[in-house]
């Protein structure tokens, strides 16, 4: 006789049911009514809207900043997430802790803090103004690079020789800084609980065949968490694309130059341009879904490629 396997939560049909009508009321409709008033528009107007060059400069700049602070935080965040799980140190605690804390900061908190710490008369920013002591330290970098008499090293050295500010505030560099703050507690998150899966002795192992420190990481362990790994950049990824809160203060809106795509559909809405701010959210949401779908087929083939063998 087979047995029915018994479920602490209600049956299946209860509970989809449940899932489909929670997910169309949050998620469904809310976006379809989206695509309703961005499709009501005629082509002419949307390739006006979409042609624009605040829109496509804020194109521009939202992915690219978004996907060079995933890549830094891919980086750092697999070595924060190592030393916190495999290191005993003292602080270890208040460090994973500490970890969070861009999750529980309201993001106009987070924006605010940065702004005073890079501003020109921040603790920070003051050192990179044109006369501060960063930026006198990169241009003695480059008279020193320039007088070697090396071809390459000379043209870069010139370069940093006249360099005139290391500005953070009110530029693009400050608003991938703001998305590298808001995006990296997902990548460390993510990796936390596949280092903490993966078995010493498959390491002890590769050692005792020869194995160095970096073989063993690279052909044993990396393998095991590239798959959370790249689940954390692309939940990075996905934070830094709509973040709204944190690049308007040390962003500053520029039009043209430091606008996010966030930026241009709140100054869209509010003119009372709805259909302008349909029109681009819509692209947005689009270009977003496909990058995203991209990388969970990658992520999707890394699981097959390199799942553990039964």
């Amino acid at each position: 006789m087979r047995l029915v396997q018994r479920s602490v939560i209600p049956g299946f049909n209860i509970t989809m049911g449940f899932t489909i009508t929670y997910l169309c009321l949050i998620v469904l409709i809310p976006l379809s009514g989206l695509f309703v008033v961005a499709s009501s528009e005629s082509f002419e107007h949307i390739k006006e809207v979409m042609s624009t060059v605040i829109v496509k400069r804020a194109f521009y700049l939202t992915f690219r900043a978004s996907f060079i602070a995933a890549v830094v935080n891919a980086f750092f965040g697999l070595i924060i997430a190592w030393c916190i799980v495999r290191y005993r140190f003292p602080g270890r605690r208040f460090l994973d802790a500490l970890v969070d804390l861009p999750f529980a900061l309201p993001t106009a908190v987070s924006g605010i803090a940065l702004a005073r710490l890079y501003s020109d008369s921040g603790w920070i920013g003051r050192h990179l103004t044109e006369n501060g002591g960063a930026t006198r330290a990169v241009r003695a970098l480059g008279d020193w690079a320039s007088g070697l008499g090396v071809p390459v090293l000379s043209d870069w050295g010139q370069k940093l020789a006249e360099v005139q500010s290391l500005t953070v505030f009110h530029t693009e560099f400050g608003i991938t800084l703001a998305l590298i703050f808001i995006g990296l507690p997902f990548v460390i998150r993510s990796l936390q609980p596949a280092i903490e899966e993966l078995d010493q002795e498959t390491e002890e192992a590769a050692a005792s065949l020869g194995a160095s420190r970096w073989q063993t990481f690279r052909r044993v362990l990396f393998p095991a968490i590239l798959p959370a790994h790249i689940s954390g950049f692309a939940m990075a990824f996905a934070r830094a694309l709509g973040e709204y809160g944190t690049v308007i203060f040390i962003g500053g809106c520029v039009a043209g130059k430091t606008q996010t795509i966030s930026n241009v559909i709140y100054d869209a809405a509010e003119a009372n341009n709805i259909a302008a701010a349909a029109i681009v959210a819509t692209a947005a949401l689009l270009a977003s879904f496909a990058i995203l779908l991209l990388i969970n087929l990658v992520q999707v083939w890394t699981n097959r490629r390199y799942a553990p063998a039964e």
